[in-house]
């Protein structure tokens, strides 16, 4: 085994242990950005710049190790890669953008920094696997998986994107934080959030591999209980007026 292949695997077998404790942490411990923002945690800077350098990784480390890979110019390498930068894309150059958000109501770096090393951590596995490690050859499945599994991430990214575009709208109508309404939101607090883990179970049936359901699972890891957080918060807020059978995050379920 060698140098990057033993590196690999064991960031595999890490990236699936912690997530235990990364939820446990986030139960307890709400990152202080958005409407949990609160002071303690060093210095800040505007959540547009801090979005756009958090998920930057996600493509430029990703399009630096791709071509590294001894798959890089296989078709089925490059269609499975795709959908992981079209996400990204949105996230790092299209989101970022529509953020305006009041300068009080900063990101702290510190937090910043954090999830700035998760997503170079969780670029190198995703274009690693995709582009060295994935026996394309003897997968017959391969194609019945990708199309699948790419239905139920495109389906993800809808819900995901539609989701954060109603609630930047609500927020640029000024006036404060308000109850957001339509689509999934008139089941779930948080629509944004089930349409990211909806997208992330479809690249881990595309992938078929560890790498995506350890990417899954630590996106329900960090996702859920910060869903948690915020339907309390808005139960708190809105008291009486915040719909009752609204779940958290899994329509009908959770």
């Amino acid at each position: 085994m060698g140098s990057d292949e033993a590196f690999f695997h064991y960031s595999v077998i890490s990236y699936l242990l912690i997530g235990p404790p990364t939820y446990i942490s986030c139960r307890y411990i709400t990152a202080p950005y958005g409407k949990h923002h609160r002071k303690g945690w060093g210095p800040t800077v505007p959540p547009s710049l801090a979005w756009f350098l958090i998920e930057s990784p996600t493509l430029w480390f990703t399009l630096l190790l791709f071509p590294l890979g001894q798959n890089s110019s296989n078709p089925k390498s490059l269609f499975l890669i795709s959908p992981f930068i079209l996400h990204y894309f949105h996230r790092t150059l299209i989101y970022p953008l529509r953020l305006h958000t009041k300068p009080s109501n900063g990101y702290p770096i510190s937090v910043a920094l954090i999830a700035f090393v998760y997503n170079l951590f969780n670029s190198y596995l995703q274009a690693r696997w995709v582009s060295e490690y994935a026996d394309y050859d003897t997968d017959n499945w391969f194609w019945w998986r990708f199309c699948g599994g790419l239905v139920v991430f495109l389906c993800g990214m809808v819900v995901n994107v539609r989701s954060d575009m109603e609630l930047l709208r609500l927020k640029e109508g000024g006036g404060g934080y308000k109850i957001p309404r339509g689509g999934l939101f008139e089941y779930v607090s948080c629509a944004n959030y089930f349409g990211e883990i909806v997208e992330w179970s479809g690249w881990w049936v595309m992938t078929g591999s560890w790498v995506g359901l350890g990417f899954l699972l630590y996106t329900c890891a960090n996702l859920v209980p910060r869903a948690r957080a915020n339907h309390m918060w808005y139960l708190e807020k809105f008291g009486e007026d915040y719909p009752k059978k609204r779940k958290i995050v899994i329509p009908f379920v959770f």
